[in-house]
């Protein structure tokens, strides 16, 4: 892409040598290089895709398939030496095991014979009799192919061809469109040896194909949540802030209360027997511990600083006159949900794909199946950093787009006239000049995140071998430290990327730019930006933490055949984005206003020369902070007199 020309804004003089505070006056094209590595890394993903067309087969993963290579529910090619390959199966929609009550792993593979049948059968069928019945009753055909349902009870070899007597009665299961066994003990150890003992990639799958449905409810439930929190603090006023923490304090306690009410329900069920079911009441005594550290932090802070409502009021009062002169700026969520919809509906497609590439093999008796082919579970960690890279990277063009529109505004000098389409202007400049910036704070949140999900995959299989409690400890320090760089790092590439649109610069000279004004500015200010940033906070935690406790009630009434740990975690990874996307307008206005503010005060000094950019609003906000705190400054030191000269008064 070749970088336009250098633009002047409002000024046409020359760039000087050093570098200083010229809001909107100079812009140029900044780290183009990491908009090339940008360019490379996406072919690479190009690639993978197109890799994974070819060589995958997504539907033996939706549908299930038989042990001869057949796709159950559709038509199938053949394959060469299989003879029963290659059938329509388009009636035949579910998958049976011969052999369900027996099942065994044997050289990572089941040892049961598997075929597509048309229904699963809901009666216990004793003798090959009522096997044949059944067929000829239902058409569906529980004996290999090669046998005719006519011949069932006359072939000297139909035991080893029909399925092992007696066939428990089973009903079909959202896991491939399985048919699973309802009596206790072929259910138990069916359960056991499908679940237990399946690829960790196809475990991850079955989780979010068996509750797609719920993790779609929680999914809209999320934004129904994050459009209810951005109108509150549209209009924010004081009752609606004692309403929103009112329920944040309840929500929380309740929360707690019901996740440790239901790891008490897991203990005492004596029906406990799959993995499956231990690993629920792991994750529920996960989820219960951080709820609870949670609760009490949140609610120690909510304490400390209740008497900084009224000035947090009047914050977001200053926060929505600064969107009113672009109120577009509440739709900026959307087209960035839209997008991010999409691109995660890209990245599970091909992670299907994925999922089930691999190379026919035809094996003894006629079967296939499937090997996977070589480096794929490279491929899965190159995709799964395409994930985080470019769900960062497109987070990152909306903060640099709500910035700048913010930028265009406050440096107008006539604050009756407006600029028109700000974000429009905005979304020119980030896409003509600052796109490598986006790029490379991006990549920075993702070099954070790479280590944290490793970090995460190494302790998930330390806990299954019974670790002990000091590595506990240290995955969980480990864990803590980088979730706290991960949060300095969004605020230090928020800072950077205003910066960006108010000088041009690139995103180094910016962070460290915005490092150096920052540490001038007022610590009053800081402490009621602070405050601001942490009711936002809490509108985030209010979303997340209410679709998590969606989804556990949801599951909870299916315990057996699935784990909770997958579909939940994607839930509230979903919820988090989407309240991020959506809360993070008033987060990113909060931010680029103080900021400029600092820019104001570092380039004028409010003289007819040199007047603020600021209007008549902000600026008396920022005098009664002064006030207030200048009224405590005099009473601390007013205080602080009496007790010296009590101390200094001698004794009569």
């Amino acid at each position: 892409m070749q970088c336009p020309g250098a633009q002047y804004l409002a000024s046409a003089e020359r760039t000087p040598q050093q570098r200083e505070w010229r809001p909107q006056l100079y812009r140029k094209c900044t780290d183009t290089t990491w908009l090339f590595l940008f360019f490379l890394f996406w072919t690479g993903l190009m690639f993978i895709t197109g890799y994974s067309v070819a060589a995958g087969a997504t539907a033996r993963l939706l549908f299930g398939y038989d042990s001869f290579g057949n796709v159950c529910g559709q038509k199938n090619s053949p394959v060469e030496g299989a003879p029963l390959s290659g059938q329509d199966m388009t009636l035949k929609k579910h998958v049976f095991f011969m052999n369900s009550c027996h099942l065994e792993v044997k050289d990572v593979r089941l040892s049961s014979t598997i075929l597509c049948v048309a229904s699963c059968p809901g009666e216990q069928l004793d003798t090959l009799e009522e096997v044949q019945l059944f067929a000829d009753n239902n058409g569906s055909f529980l004996c290999v192919y090669s046998l005719n349902s006519v011949n069932y009870t006359q072939n000297p070899n139909a035991d080893s061809l029909c399925p092992r007597l007696p066939v428990p009665p089973s009903k079909s299961f959202p896991l491939f469109n399985r048919c699973v066994p309802q009596t206790p003990e072929c259910y138990s150890l069916f359960a056991s040896v499908l679940i237990n003992d399946v690829d960790i990639l196809h475990q991850i799958l079955s989780g979010i194909m068996s509750g797609r449905d719920t993790i779609l409810g929680l999914c809209i439930f999320a934004l129904a949540l994050s459009l209810a929190m951005m109108v509150t603090f549209r209009f924010i006023t004081t009752l609606l802030v004692h309403i929103f923490i009112a329920l944040i304090i309840v929500g929380l306690l309740f929360v707690c209360g019901v996740l440790w009410w239901l790891y008490y329900d897991y203990t005492h069920d004596l029906s406990i027997e799959l993995d499956t079911e231990r690993e629920n009441m792991k994750c529920l005594l996960g989820f219960a511990l951080v709820s609870t550290v949670i609760t009490v932090v949140l609610l120690g802070l909510i304490f400390v600083h209740r008497k900084r409502i009224k000035l947090t009021v009047e914050l977001f009062q200053v926060i929505n006159k600064a969107i009113s002169n672009s109120p577009f700026l509440l739709f900026q969520p959307l087209w960035t949900f839209a997008i991010l919809i999409s691109f995660w509906v890209f990245w599970v497609a091909v992670l299907l794909s994925l999922g089930t590439a691999g190379a026919a093999r035809v094996i003894e008796g006629g079967q296939v199946e499937y090997q996977p082919l070589v480096g794929i579970r490279y491929m899965w960690w190159y995709h799964l950093i395409g994930l985080i890279w470019t769900s960062e990277f497109i987070l990152a063009c909306q903060l640099m787009t709500v910035a700048g529109a913010l930028v265009t505004c406050y440096f107008n000098r006539n604050k009756n006239d407006p600029p028109d389409h700000p974000i429009l202007w905005s979304l020119s400049i980030l896409f003509r000049y600052h796109q490598g910036t986006a790029i490379k704070g991006s990549f920075l949140i993702t070099v954070t995140r790479i280590p944290r999900t490793i970090l995460m995959y190494i302790c998930s299989i330390l806990e299954g071998k019974q670790r002990g409690p000091w590595s506990r400890c240290v995955c969980r320090r480990c864990f803590c430290c980088s979730w706290c760089l991960d949060k300095c790092l969004r605020q230090f590439n928020q800072n950077a990327y205003t910066t960006t649109a108010i000088n041009g610069t690139d995103f180094c000279t910016s962070a460290q730019g915005a490092l150096q004004l920052l540490s001038k500015k007022s610590s009053h200010l800081t402490s009621v930006q602070c405050f601001g940033d942490f009711i936002i906070f809490l509108g985030k935690v209010l979303v997340v933490c209410f679709t998590v406790f969606g989804g556990l009630m949801a599951f909870n009434y299916n315990r057996a055949l699935q784990v909770w740990v997958i579909p939940l975690l994607l839930v509230a990874f979903f919820a988090y984005f989407v309240a991020q996307s959506f809360l993070s307008v008033f987060e990113t206005v909060l931010d680029a206003l103080f900021l400029c503010f600092a820019v104001d005060l570092e380039t004028n000094d409010g003289s007819s020369e040199k007047p603020y950019f600021m209007d008549q609003e902000f600026l008396s906000f920022v005098k009664r902070i002064n006030r207030v705190n200048a009224v405590r400054a005099q009473g601390a030191e007013h205080t602080s007199r009496n007790e010296e000269g009590a101390e200094l008064q001698p004794v009569m």
